[in-house]
């Protein structure tokens, strides 16, 4: 009987969590999550109680509502009907935020990367890529107070605020991309119908600004797709860098992913990073620690073969503002 009561409690207290950080975000999540907490059904479909459960069942039912084999006014219907997908979705699904509007934070990274290289043509390998809709961000168009940036006829326009300012000499910057590559334990292909729903039904119901720029970005990347490679990236990167040309600057990205690594893992792309930047032109941007004692990304991007590394400012974690603060 103890032991029922932990699960009920834990079960309540994740659920109750996730509905906080919902609400003035997404209503219909908000108050799911709140009579979903105290639900026995729930409790049926989860093996362990880690604090992404409520995204990932919440997740599963958006793939039935998109799929039109669900409603949000019909949830208890779906739990009951769909209960075997559901117990699937969240006991195997890990949460997708291939969120695109963090291109638009790392854009001057990007290009303040090009600006201290002085370079004109980039290769890219992000860590934890998804889909791999930020490795195509150079068609995506841009705004900014200082001016835009980008394909002027691109179907995707990202814009955001500005609590520092970008500077204007950073989007004189035109790199080109040459190559694109991504390593992701469970990459999402998203040219096929499957993939790009999966994409979508992680993004939370009622924002549909968000949801529109998602499909956008589908459309970008299905044009010419990312290579994206299945594996470890701690394991993969060491041999994806020792084959790199030698007549383009490569990038290293990562926004988050690194916060999913343990402390030896983080060390061990720390220490191939350094031991490749001293064989050439190398770059590192990471969306990561704050300096700030709140709930923020830091900016941070490293260029090699100096190695210097330079903290360029603050970020919201899903891109909604940026905070430039280098002089």
């Amino acid at each position: 009987m103890a032991r029922l009561t932990d699960v009920a409690e834990r079960q309540r207290e994740v659920f109750l969590e996730q509905a906080r950080h919902c609400d003035g975000r997404s209503p219909v999540y908000a108050d799911l999550c709140r009579r979903l907490a105290g639900e026995p059904r729930v409790a049926r479909l989860v093996r362990g109680w880690a604090r992404d459960v409520p995204l990932r069942l919440l997740g599963g039912l958006h793939y039935l509502v998109l799929a039109g084999e669900a409603r949000w006014d019909g949830v208890d219907a779906a739990l009951a009907a769909h209960e075997d997908f559901l117990r699937r979705f969240v006991a195997e699904q890990p949460v997708q935020t291939n969120e695109v509007q963090r291109s638009w934070v790392l854009l001057p990274c990007f290009l303040r990367v090009a600006e201290r290289a002085g370079a004109d043509a980039l290769d890219l390998v992000e860590l934890g890529p998804s889909a791999g809709l930020n490795l195509v961000w150079d068609r995506y168009r841009y705004a900014y107070r200082a001016g835009e940036w980008g394909e002027a006829r691109a179907p995707l326009v990202l814009r955001g605020e500005e609590r520092g300012p970008v500077p204007g000499s950073l989007l004189a910057q035109r790199p080109c991309v040459r190559r694109r590559l991504g390593i992701d334990r469970a990459p999402v292909d998203v040219t096929g119908d499957e993939g790009a729903r999966l994409l979508e039904c992680f993004v939370w119901a009622g924002q549909d600004e968000r949801l529109r720029r998602l499909r956008l970005a589908v459309d970008a990347v299905r044009r010419d797709p990312p290579e994206l490679v299945r594996g470890d990236f701690v394991e993969l990167l060491p041999e994806v860098l020792a084959s790199r040309a030698a007549d383009a600057l490569t990038v290293v990205f990562q926004s988050a992913a690194l916060g999913y690594v343990d402390d030896a893992g983080r060390t061990r792309v720390r220490r191939v990073l350094r031991r490749e930047g001293r064989r050439g032109l190398l770059a590192f941007v990471s969306a990561g620690r704050p300096r700030r004692d709140e709930p923020v990304w830091g900016l941070r991007i490293v260029v090699w073969p100096d190695g210097e590394r330079e903290f360029v400012g603050h970020a919201d974690y899903h891109g909604a503002w940026i905070d430039w603060e280098r002089a």
